[in-house]
């Protein structure tokens, strides 16, 4: 446990990538294979289960230090940060290290014990522990205990580290850690190990950036469109089709195997020939028509399946990419080369349907496409003719250029502070519009769009006006109006609003306007109603 509390402060006291990068080259090079893994998983934000709730530690701190418990709310509310508030407010923490078991038996064993013991007994054990913990040890395991272990770590950089330590391809090792495992010293080593060519784990996906981060001159950027492809950008679920020795596999993105809820897919994606990796959208169509993503959601993770939902929403992909085929990595080709091998595998197999492509000579034309896509598309991708197939998100080669957001101008209702970097800001902003009867009704929370000097600013408001502390919430008066973009809508019962909307996100900061001047929810209404009107128009 010493190694990993080392490493934690090594990460946690630079903002240099270059020594970060050192930092854990040297821990995966020398660590216990097992707890290398638990901490593959932690650095990559994976691990978040919650053994005790934070309400029960606060309570139980109080009764220990013998404090009010408002001394320790308004502690947790300054510091922003639970685990660090107590490790801060315990009296030992100068106390040497050497008081944790191995981080393994503690994540894997002690703390789901801990979790199922009596409330009493519970609160004994805790006590055990905060008796002897230093600051880094009492920090370090309330953020296990609590699941809320962030670090300020890319995972690129996770696994560049790791790709470095052992003199391998950074691609392989980002394919390893796509598929869902568990971390134990076999997972450790076998992420070391040479690729299996019968293996069923999928390729890191290649991710693309939105067009409008090429600021304000972007179609200067991009202005001779001959150099790319043009598709829609379907709203489904990104997927691979891993077909390979006897088996088939389907991965979300997020590394999901998603085999099970969907084997109408499995079944007829299965007559590909072995070592066949596709790229594309998971989707529902009826009828040849794409069906919103909420139809998919309605499958997603399910694993009973009765035959009336299979035949009210049956699932399949819009293919876009060809990774491997026969067993060999097409990556590395140029799109057009890996797109002119699928179309022409689609004619040997047509239950594949190959996303189509768009043909676009300039910006006007793409503009009508972009804000007039088809039902299941949310606007287009731009993707370079001559890109191969990275890893992450590589500036340069692929583009999302989503249609326009629906948007409203709401008002501040609500705040409460962010986690990591941003614990001491107040990010996380709960908005409202007028209803009928002139009263503010919530509809959404954003926690985008705002830059570090507006949100330093905001804080800085929020911690002078506040009228009401709920919890880790605060409620401000109705002040600041923002304007808010969010990408789909439906009609919901469980919002205050009626409805719920897709992607809230923060635009801009409308300074301009005065709390009365926002938006009413007949601005909802109407954009559901639209949203009818379109879908219908596409069916």
């Amino acid at each position: 446990m010493e190694r990993f509390i080392a490493l934690y402060q090594a990460l946690e006291q630079t903002q240099s990538q270059t020594h970060k990068l050192r930092a854990l080259q040297e821990y995966f090079q020398t660590a216990d294979p097992h707890e290398a893994a638990w901490v593959v998983e932690l650095l990559r934000g994976k691990h978040a289960k919650r053994f005790v709730s934070p309400q029960k530690l606060r309570l139980w701190l109080s009764a220990y230090l013998n404090l009010p418990l408002e001394i320790i709310e308004e502690s947790y509310r300054h510091v922003g940060d639970l685990s660090e508030t107590i490790a801060l407010l315990l009296p030992n923490r100068q106390n040497p290290t050497g008081n944790l078991p191995p981080l393994p038996w503690l994540a894997e064993v002690e703390l789901p014990q801990a979790a199922r013991f009596p409330e009493d007994k519970q609160r004994e054990w805790l006590y055990g522990y905060w008796q002897k913990l230093s600051f880094w040890e009492a920090f370090l395991f309330h953020k296990l205990l609590l699941g809320a272990m962030r670090v300020g770590v890319a995972q690129g950089l996770v696994i560049r580290a790791l790709a470095e330590a052992f003199s391998l391809p950074e691609a392989h090792v980002a394919q390893r850690l796509t598929a869902n495992w568990t971390p134990s010293p076999h997972f450790f080593l076998h992420l070391q190990a040479h690729a299996q060519q019968e293996s069923l784990e999928p390729y890191p996906f290649f991710l693309a950036y939105p067009i409008e981060e090429l600021g304000p001159d972007f179609q200067i950027k991009t202005a001779d469109l001959s150099e790319y492809l043009i598709e829609w950008k379907w709203d489904g679920v990104r997927v691979q089709l891993v077909r390979r020795g006897s088996g088939a596999a389907l991965w979300s993105r997020g590394g999901v195997c998603l085999t099970e809820s969907f084997p109408e897919v499995i079944s007829y994606f299965s007559s590909l020939p072995s070592g066949t990796v596709l790229d594309g959208e998971l989707l529902i169509m009826k009828e040849d028509i794409v069906q919103p993503f909420s139809a998919l959601q309605t499958r997603l993770m399910r694993k009973r399946l009765s035959s009336s939902l299979l035949k009210r929403l049956p699932a399949t992909i819009f293919v876009y990419d060809l990774l491997e085929w026969e067993g060999r990595d097409l990556r590395s080709l140029p799109l057009t080369e890996r797109r002119q091998l699928l179309e022409e595998i689609a004619k040997m197999y047509p239950f594949i349907q190959v996303s189509p492509l768009l043909p676009c000579s300039d910006w006007t034309e793409l503009e009508v496409h972009r804000n007039h896509p088809p039902q299941g598309a949310e606007g287009l991708m731009l993707k370079k003719k001559d890109s191969p197939y990275l890893v992450g998100r590589r500036r340069g080669y692929w583009w999302k250029y989503k249609r326009r957001p629906f948007t409203v101008d709401a008002v501040l209702v609500y705040a409460q502070r962010g986690h990591g970097r941003r614990s001491g800001w107040y990010t996380d902003l709960t908005f409202a519009l007028w209803d009928e009867n002139a009263q503010l009704v919530t509809f959404a929370k954003a926690y985008s769009g705002l830059t570090d000097a507006e949100m330093q600013e905001l804080t800085r408001w929020i911690r002078l006006h506040k009228i009401e502390t709920i919890g880790p919430i605060v409620r401000v008066p109705p002040f600041w109006v923002f304007e808010i973009g969010f990408e789909g809508i439906q009609a919901s019962n469980r919002h205050k609003c009626g409805y719920a909307v897709r992607f809230p996100r923060i635009l801009r900061w409308r300074r301009d306007k005065k709390p009365e001047e926002a938006d009413t929810l007949q601005a909802l209404r109407r954009y559901a109603q639209l949203q009818f009107v379109e879908e219908g128009m596409n069916e």
